[in-house]
């Protein structure tokens, strides 16, 4: 629980890790993290872009390869847009905060990502069962905001264990 320090006659409030409540609340983004969040974002849609479109290619494109297994295709299109965010996020994203230990930077930031993949999921069941709301729109607008969560979850995960160099 944050409680003031009443003893030293100033008004801030103690935060974790030394912060003050003062401070957090003057904060403004910097060039720097707008930057590193526009990057993380592009890196995003790149690997979107890659999962949809291998998912349709592999599902419904010419020869429909893996027509007749559409999960099969999901799987391996999220594993290839999976591979390809970890290496945009790793050269570019955070290229200044990636470390020499690859396959524990890929194996955490697969992680992240499983978890990740499992909020739009968790957001449309609790809309549709827990909040009994039905309809196009409220799956689209529940997806949409778990997807929101899941990119803060992804982003925050991997500054604190995939890109701590």
């Amino acid at each position: 629980m944050l409680t003031p320090d009443l003893t030293s006659g100033d008004d801030e409030v103690a935060l974790p890790a030394g912060g003050t409540l003062r401070r957090w609340l003057a904060w403004r983004p910097t060039r720097a993290w707008l930057i590193e969040m526009g990057r993380f974002l592009a890196v995003g849609g790149m690997s979107f872009i890659i999962d949809l479109g291998l998912f349709n290619l592999l599902a419904f494109g010419p020869g429909h390869l893996l027509g007749a297994k559409p999960v099969t295709a999901k799987i391996i299109a999220t594993v290839v847009a999976t591979f390809a965010s970890w290496v945009g996020n790793r050269h570019w994203t955070f290229a200044d905060r990636r470390t020499g230990q690859r396959g524990r930077e890929i194996l955490v930031y697969g992680a992240i990502n499983a978890v990740a993949a499992l909020v739009p999921s968790a957001t449309l069941y609790i809309a549709l069962y827990w909040m009994d709301l039905n309809g196009q729109l409220v799956a689209n607008a529940a997806t949409v905001v778990g997807i929101a969560i899941g990119t803060v979850l992804r982003y925050v995960g991997y500054k604190l264990w995939v890109f701590t160099g």
